[in-house]
């Protein structure tokens, strides 16, 4: 097992100083407040003494009060339309009154009456309660309700004025006939005047309760923070967070600003370094995760120029998408948590939005093999929102439920879960631009009905069938040390593709009868059997297999010899000295997925040969080909630990005894069975 080598050359270095630069440049350089302080707990600094002048803001609860008493105060506006009544006397004076004319006069000053005061229409007869503007001849007068008449109230006024005129008559019948066409809302309602007029009185409630002036102590150390002196501190550190300006040198602010941005670049290249040393040397790996990581550094220092609030609209939970595509759990999980420190550092709420949104990136992380895609992708935004969700409910019950029912910040999480889903499709364009495969390209890589997949399976059955044990037993040992899975399953599958090329060298494959090594020396049949990783390669090329499979290919024999033939060559009296034809030229294992499928290609491979299937047998095989592939320097330029090493020989053992277990044997039946 290799140790850690500390990256040299220019091409790891200078993408650093790129991020450092850009970093220093777009941090925020106005002041931040230095203070953290919660209700309910005591304040824990100096006394703190106003600066300056500034303005108590009124609570969200104090502020919504008042708008909506200012709307509900709102007085409807009616315009008076004198064409109605002239309209209604010319009906009176044109009506058949017959018998009854006697009454004409008197209904009309009764009719004068009631269009003088005015008449509410339908509509607004029910909903109006104490004073409406009326508007005559362009002025208005505040008139109380009570003063106007609904269309029944002037009715009645004008059937008491026909019966007091003629007291004998039958006056419901005369109404009917003659006076029912008389009566209509001579008040129209101005919406445009009183939407107007609710506005103007909405822009009058003021967001302040009061003016504190400066030299006054806000708070004294020790003291209880309550909620009124939360409100008081809250408004001292909006007005210094959005008005006070920097009044110290400038190059020490600059100078700040670079050190900050120097310790977040070393955090993340030194986590690399720790994590998974080898992305230095896949220079497009590398460049994708500091693109990552600088897009959610970049996004969290120019939402606290732009709108603090927005903080919790921000799909930072993208960032696990993008990078679970191309890497490991345990890589993608430090890489997102040191990409939240710039909104740890910025954002006025910072430790609540960081809590928030690692807890839905860890839900990510582990749901995301589940429900990666199609419709299933939304089952993760959903799973990813209740996550956050939660966690931001918690932080309400700890400030004793205050902000619980502010549904702007939870609507607000939700579009952020839902925005990472929308993004994810980025990931084909990234793909090609950085050149990577993607977890979605190898699952797609291992499907057996792939061109080359089913030409190994024509050609080379026994090959096909080997290679498919290969890919369980590594996927079972990946897992058990969150290795790239999609990676090792997909490799499992190709690594052989070259003995398409001759498939009847190798014992799997061999036709009954038929001996291929019949005739050739020792060192021909080795040069046959270490001919298929070069064959492989050729082969990997022509389907346009991507880099990091060919380099499976070229690693799952390492630098080892074709023992069979080396030791029957050398039994045979060959020359000690002149063996390196029996060896293949290849390289040796670098990653660990490329560990895990160098010894399951050979345990698998092995097991095939066993008369004994028992756990101590099994046991011994697995020993002997992993200390002898360490022995001989197979691992030693892996990033594999040893650790990881015996974690893996232990699944291997426990597969291979579950899939070479014995059966139950089946009494002989000796009489025939009735149905």
């Amino acid at each position: 097992m290799e140790k850690s080598r500390f990256p040299r050359g220019y091409k790891v270095y200078l993408p650093l100083v790129a991020l450092f630069v850009l970093l220093t440049l777009v941090m925020p350089r106005s002041p931040k407040f230095q203070y953290d302080y919660k209700k309910g707990a005591p304040w824990m600094y100096e006394d703190l003494v106003s600066e300056f002048d500034f303005p108590l803001l009124k609570s969200e609860e104090q502020l919504k009060s008042d708008l909506q008493k200012a709307g509900s105060s709102v007085i409807p506006v009616f315009r008076y339309d004198p064409s109605v009544f002239q309209s209604a006397q010319s009906a009176l004076a044109s009506a058949e009154l017959g018998k009854y004319s006697s009454a004409r006069p008197a209904l009309n000053v009764a009719l004068q009456d009631i269009y003088s005061k005015g008449i509410l229409p339908a509509s607004h007869q029910s909903d109006i309660v104490g004073f409406v503007y009326v508007q005559r001849d362009m002025r208005a007068a505040k008139v109380p309700v009570e003063e106007l008449y609904t269309i029944a109230e002037a009715e009645d006024a004008l059937r008491s004025s026909l019966a007091s005129v003629l007291p004998e008559a039958p006056v419901d019948s005369i109404y009917n006939a003659f006076l029912a066409p008389l009566v209509s809302s001579d008040l129209v309602f101005d919406q445009q005047v009183t939407d107007l007029i609710h506005e103007e009185n909405v822009a009058l409630v003021s967001p302040t309760l009061g003016i504190i002036k400066a030299g006054q102590t806000l708070v004294s150390k020790g003291e209880l923070v309550t909620a009124d002196l939360e409100l008081l501190l809250d408004s001292y550190k909006k007005e210094y967070e959005a008005n006070v300006g920097y009044d110290g040198p400038e190059f020490l602010q600059w100078l700040g600003n670079a050190l900050i941005a120097l310790f977040l670049v070393l955090i993340l290249f030194f986590s690399i370094y720790f994590c998974n040393y080898h992305i230095f040397e896949q220079f497009n790996k590398y460049l994708y995760i500091l693109l990552v990581f600088t897009l959610s550094a970049v996004s969290s220092f120019l939402v606290v120029e732009i709108e603090p609030a927005y903080f919790y609209m921000i799909p930072f939970t993208l960032i696990v998408l993008y990078l679970l595509a191309f890497f490991t759990r345990r890589l993608v999980l430090l890489v997102y948590l040191i990409s939240l420190l710039p909104m740890l550092i910025a954002a006025p709420d910072g430790v609540e939005l960081f809590f928030i949104y690692l807890a839905g990136g860890i839900a990510a992380i582990y749901v995301f093999d589940y429900f990666n895609k199609g419709w299933l992708q939304f089952v993760l935004a959903l799973v990813t929102f209740a996550v956050m969700a939660v966690v931001w409910g918690a932080f309400r019950l700890a400030d004793g439920m205050e902000g619980m029912m502010n549904i702007r910040q939870l609507w607000q999480l939700s579009l952020a879960a839902f925005l990472a889903v929308a993004g994810y499709p980025l990931i084909y364009l990234f793909e090609k631009i950085f050149m990577l495969v993607s977890s979605s390209k190898l699952v797609e890589l291992s499907d057996t009905s792939r061109p080359l997949l089913r030409l190994l399976a024509d050609k080379a059955p026994g090959t096909f069938q080997h290679s498919l044990q290969v890919m369980n037993l590594a996927d079972a040992a990946a897992r058990s040390i969150d290795a790239n899975i999609p990676l090792i399953r997909a490799a499992a599958l190709y690594h052989d593709v070259g003995k398409i090329a001759n498939p009847q060298c190798f014992t799997e494959n061999e036709t009954p009868g038929v001996k291929f090594h019949e005739g050739l020396s020792p060192k021909e049949s080795a040069q046959e059997i270490i001919r298929h990783v070069s064959d492989g390669l050729a082969m990997a090329d022509k389907y346009g297999l991507p880099d990091v499979l060919k380099d499976f290919i070229r690693s799952h024999h390492g630098t080892t010899a074709t023992g069979y033939f080396l030791n029957q060559y050398l039994n045979d009296g060959g020359n000690p000295d002149e063996v390196s034809e029996f060896y293949y030229n290849g390289v040796k294992p670098s990653t660990k997925e490329e560990v895990i499928l160098m010894l399951c290609d050979a345990v698998e491979a092995a097991s095939r040969s066993l008369k004994d299937y028992s756990p101590a047998s099994i046991e011994g095989l697995v020993d002997r080909i992993i200390d002898g592939k360490a022995d001989d320097g197979q691992l030693s330029d892996s990033d594999i630990s040893l650790r990881e090493v015996n974690v893996v020989r232990q699944v291997m053992k426990a597969y291979l005894q579950q899939m070479y277990h014995s059966r139950v044997s089946y009494p002989k039946r000796k009489e025939k069975a009735g149905k």
